[in-house]
This record gives C-alpha cells, sequence and structure tokens, in this order.
C-alpha cells in the first residue's frame, strides 16, 4: 500500500504577518561594514592621504582596529597605500564611484525640487538661475506667499549689475565673460568700478549676494551659489522679496536658510562642506 502524505497546513495568516512584521523589525545592516566605513568617510572629509595613526584617530578607531579594515579595502581598490610615505587615500574603485555619482545627479533637478520647501521656509518667492553662455537665465519660479510684482519668469534674463541672482554670477564666473556680459548691459567698465568690485569681493567672502531697492523700488533679494563636485559654480538661488519683509543681513534667518539650502545641494553633487560653515 501506498500512503500518501496528509497535506500540510498552510501557516497562519497571523504567522506569515508577524514573520513580515519580524523582517521590518530586525532588517539591519552589516555593523563591520558601517564601522569601516567610518574610514572612507574620514579620507572623504579630508581630502588627503593621511597616516595610519591620523586616519584612525579621524574614524574615532585605535590604529590596530583600523588597519584591517584598509587591507581589506585595498584589495577592493576603495583605498590604497601611498609605497613611499605608506599613507592611505581613496582608490581607483572610490574614484570611479563618485564620477558616475557625479554623472547622475542633475543639479537643475535638485534645485527645482527643493524651491517650493524653501519659498515655504523664507516666506518669498524663489528662483533658480544657470549661465546661459551670455547671462545668468533663470528656469524657475516659484512664488511665496507673499507675491513679488516684477517681470521674473522661466527663461528671462538676470541683470548682472543690479540683481543679487547676477552678481554671484559676476563674482565668480571668469572676469573676461562677466565684463563682456556686463557691457551687453550697458555697464562696461563696471569691474572697475571700485564700489561695485567690493560688492563682489564680499560675495566670494560671505557666500551670499544681496541687493536692496536696486533695480525696483521697494523689492530687495539674497542669492546664494550651488557649486558641483569639481567646485564649479552650477547654478543660482535666489530669494526675492518686499523689503520691509527680506532679512538681508548675512547672519539673518533668511541668509542662513538660504546659504544652508545651497550648501545641501552642493553636497549632493560632491562639493565639499567649507570649514567656515
Amino acid at each position: 500500500m501506498v500512503r500518501t502524505p496528509a497535506p500540510q497546513k498552510p501557516p497562519a495568516a497571523s504567522d506569515t504577518a508577524s514573520h513580515d512584521e519580524g523582517e521590518t523589525r530586525t532588517s539591519r545592516g552589516i555593523q563591520s561594514v558601517e564601522v569601516g566605513g567610518q574610514l572612507l568617510k574620514a579620507l572623504a572629509h579630508t581630502g588627503r592621504r593621511m597616516a595610519l595613526k591620523d586616519l584612525a584617530r579621524e574614524a574615532e578607531m585605535t590604529p590596530a582596529k583600523a588597519h584591517p579594515y584598509l587591507v581589506s579595502f585595498g584589495k577592493l581598490g576603495l583605498i590604497e597605500q601611498d609605497p613611499a610615505s605608506g599613507h592611505y587615500g581613496l582608490g581607483p574603485l572610490a574614484m570611479q564611484l563618485g564620477l558616475i555619482s557625479l554623472q547622475q545627479v542633475d543639479p537643475v533637478r535638485l534645485a527645482i525640487a527643493a524651491l517650493p520647501g524653501l519659498a515655504h521656509k523664507l516666506g518669498c518667492t524663489v528662483s533658480a538661475a544657470v549661465w546661459g553662455g551670455q547671462s545668468p537665465i533663470i528656469i524657475r519660479v516659484e512664488e511665496g506667499p507673499t507675491p513679488v510684482h516684477v517681470s521674473m519668469r522661466h527663461g528671462s534674463a538676470a541683470s548682472m549689475r543690479h540683481t543679487a541672482t547676477g552678481k554671484v554670477f559676476a563674482a565668480l564666473r571668469p572676469a573676461e565673460e562677466v565684463a563682456l556680459a556686463l557691457a551687453r548691459e550697458g555697464h562696461a567698465g563696471a569691474l572697475d568700478e571700485p564700489g561695485f568690485a567690493a560688492e563682489l569681493q564680499a560675495v566670494r567672502q560671505s557666500g551670499i549676494s544681496r541687493v536692496q531697492d536696486e533695480l525696483h523700488l521697494g523689492i530687495s533679494g539674497l542669492a546664494a551659489p550651488v557649486f558641483d563636485g569639481f567646485g564649479r559654480l552650477a547654478l543660482v538661488i535666489a530669494a526675492i522679496g518686499p523689503t520691509a519683509s527680506m532679512q538681508l543681513g548675512p547672519a539673518s534667518a533668511q541668509a542662513l536658510t538660504l546659504r544652508q539650502a545651497t550648501q545641501e545641494i552642493s553636497e549632493r553633487l560632491g562639493a565639499r562642506r567649507l570649514e567656515s560653515d
């Protein structure tokens, strides 16, 4: 006689749910990878090759603990050791991953996605602009709670001489290019004006541009740069509103919020955070 095995009872729905919930609750990474990853983060943060003891200290571990991780990372190409000094730096695989990451990230997409939240935080209209070959071009405007009655729309050019956006480009683009753009606006020789030159130098030092009642009476603005992973100016984000509602001081809440937003986008693009930040 051939015995037919008894049919197995399917697991209760509650058992399956409990199993799935358990997987969700216990889902976690591999601790050793997270610990070793601190060494990679330390090298990325400092941006230079480091001796074992210095690298271990930066990663908050002992040299004896750090060394096995470095050996494994070296085999993968994430880290390489200089044969002359013995110092450790990022390896070819880390560089390849970084370059691929930069190619996959679109600065315009990141900026546009950030504008609605930024307009809400700042309580004013915000915009993003890129260099259009001959002048800054506004590519997106996000209206704030207080309307701004100025001619600012997608595709319009921003004045290099009289807007916060334009002054960031004037401060950070090549001087020859800036001089030509200013001349097209009717401001030939503006770079030689002591007052304008001082404004541009202040933008370079503070990382923020400010205009008050300059292009339109009663309208003021702030602007800050976004950099890519190669340290190049990618775009500029500006905040515009009635002068009475704008906080134009470099340490004001609006200025700090704007700078934080542009810094976060810059970091997403691979730019390093400035120590002063």
